[in-house]
């Protein structure tokens, strides 16, 4: 046992005696050593239910004779943090939370991990550290929240409140009904309640084979995610004695497994940056071509939120994963998870409850997938869009540019009713490197939603969404601005085209004239100069390959 390496041999002495220090008895020194990563807060509510969590998976651990220890995690919620600075941070701590699972783990020389997790950038970097560990692993995700209820009104965060700001600035929402949705919009626990990236996330985790059946959908308030807590303690034990490590579970055609139920859900499009970002880790090459590739050829057969009408409580109970690998089972790779079982036996042995929610392949919602990646001369690298949430009479657009250097300068100009129908609105300087941190931008999008102007404003930016984006908004323009991307060029009226369903994105500017305006226009310089999100601008990669720690 690598955990051999603190508690053997007549040298570990010292460290026996600290480890009893804890106030575990003699026996638990010759059991595996299982660390539960836990990213417990009481400011998130997807965080709250983790101490129950924590209790069962502990419990699983003793009960199948392993020495469990707990240890915390860094955690950030981006609805919390979005329309400000503090979402500069939200990104980054991707990276801070896969240090300190490596540093943790390594430091101690434990023998399995258990991911205790939930939300946006919290299970893709707790996954991302545990790869590099290359450990046996399994993830536990804390799970959805549910649905609000206004009467007979189900509501959910971004529709009823992020978009409601924006109703309620146009006069279609009235304040003692928007004061009611602000009470009753998150009635539980769990992760926002449509298909965002949180939820994505754990979905797509699931689908790996990280976690165990029906953990990325089962609500956080159910009794099941206890039961799911406490047979991951007792598995994790399973795979420390079979060498079942990390690696061997996340390879190529898990990946790309994961890509199949990302178009098949219409997912987030923060997924093509931690998928790209867990490949990293796991040194497999995977790249913006096979979202498109994948994308191409799988329909989007769920209506889930924020594009859809339907809730995660309501996609769980008609099958969840299992169910949409039922589905696919003509397309998936017949890859292996952490609790034995090969996908197509999930498969197999999953139940499709509701086939509205779950449609078959050939009734499908949308013939493709639900993320696009589009290329033209204003994203040669690529960008991303999630074409699940746009109208259908908006996929195609020609507008004249709109040109902000930040959120703040976009959000003011739509509060104020700047912007007019036609407008494609440019936010640029918002990119890994120029947020820096890559703010996802759900304030302004969901404002022009909730102003009605989703049906005739486009919006892109070398910055990144939230899953609860809807509309015509482009993100992850690459090259961004601050590297000297077109995007830093462009000027206000210049003629911008999208055409999602042809996968490209242009500007109407020559090659002349983009050479003259390179030679005059300086790039903006840095907006922070110290602390941990200068150290991040400095290190970190283009959105295109994931906004990874780039090898000096």
């Amino acid at each position: 046992m690598k955990s051999d390496k603190i508690k053997k041999g007549l040298e570990r002495m010292p460290n026996r005696a600290l480890l009893f220090g804890t106030g575990i008895d003699s026996s638990h020194i010759k059991r595996p050593f299982v660390g539960i990563a836990t990213s417990f807060t009481d400011i998130i509510p997807g965080h709250t239910s983790m101490r129950t969590l924590e209790r069962y998976i502990e419990r699983g651990v003793e009960n199948a004779n392993g020495t469990p220890f707990t240890f915390g995690v860094p955690g950030i919620c981006d609805g919390i943090a979005m329309g400000h600075h503090g979402m500069k941070y939200s990104l980054p701590s991707r990276e801070l939370i896969a240090d300190t699972i490596e540093t943790v783990i390594s430091a101690h020389s434990l023998d399995g991990l258990i991911l205790l997790t939930n939300c946006d950038k919290i299970t893709p970097g707790m996954i991302i550290g545990a790869l590099r560990l290359d450990i046996p692993t399994i993830v536990v995700t804390a799970g959805p929240m549910l649905a609000g209820r206004l009467g007979q009104k189900r509501l959910s965060l971004v529709r009823n409140t992020f978009e409601a700001v924006g109703e309620f600035k146009a006069g279609m929402l009235k304040e003692p009904e928007r004061k009611r949705m602000e009470m009753a919009a998150c009635p539980s626990c769990g992760s926002c309640q449509g298909l965002y990236t949180a939820n994505t996330m754990a979905c797509l985790t699931e689908t790996m084979g990280l976690s165990l059946p029906g953990c990325g959908t089962a609500p956080a308030v159910l009794n099941e995610k206890t039961r799911i807590a406490y047979r991951s303690g007792q598995q994790i034990i399973k795979l420390i004695k079979e060498d079942i490590t990390a690696r061997k579970i996340v390879t190529k055609p898990s990946l790309e497994n994961a890509i199949y139920i990302d178009m098949a859900l219409g997912g987030s499009t923060n997924t093509v940056l931690h998928l790209m970002a867990i490949a990293a880790a796991a040194k497999i090459k995977l790249t913006l071509s096979d979202f498109d590739r994948i994308g191409r050829k799988t329909p989007r057969i769920t209506n889930l939120r924020p594009g859809g009408e339907d809730f995660m409580e309501d996609f769980h109970y008609a099958g969840g994963i299992p169910a949409v690998l039922k589905r696919l089972a003509t397309k998936v790779n017949n890859t292996r998870g952490v609790n034995g079982k090969t996908v197509l036996k999930i498969a197999e042995e999953a139940t499709i409850f509701n086939p509205e929610v779950i449609r078959p392949l050939n009734k499908p919602y949308c013939k493709k997938g639900g993320i696009a990646i589009l290329k033209g001369n204003l994203a040669p690298e690529g960008a991303v869009v999630k074409e699940a949430a746009v109208d259908s009479d908006m996929l195609v657009f020609k507008g004249p540019a709109r040109i902000f250097d930040s959120e703040e300068k976009a959000m003011n100009a739509i509060t104020g009713k700047k912007i007019k129908k036609g407008d494609v609105v440019v936010i640029r300087y918002e990119g890994p490197k120029g947020g820096p941190g890559m703010r996802e931008m759900l304030a302004p999008t969901a404002n022009l939603v909730g102003m009605g102007y989703h049906k005739h404003v486009a919006l892109i930016t070398d910055g990144r969404f939230s899953g609860g984006t809807r509309g015509p908004c482009i993100g992850h323009i690459s090259p961004e601005a601050a590297a000297g991307g077109l995007i830093a060029y462009l000027k206000d009226s210049d003629l911008i085209t999208i055409d999602i369903p042809g996968r490209k994105i242009s500007v109407n500017l020559s090659n002349t004239e983009i050479a003259k305006r390179k030679e005059k226009m300086k790039l903006l310089p840095p907006k922070v100069k110290s602390g941990y999100l200068w150290r991040y601008s400095q290190s970190v990669s283009s959105a295109s390959t994931g906004a990874v720690y780039e090898t000096p």
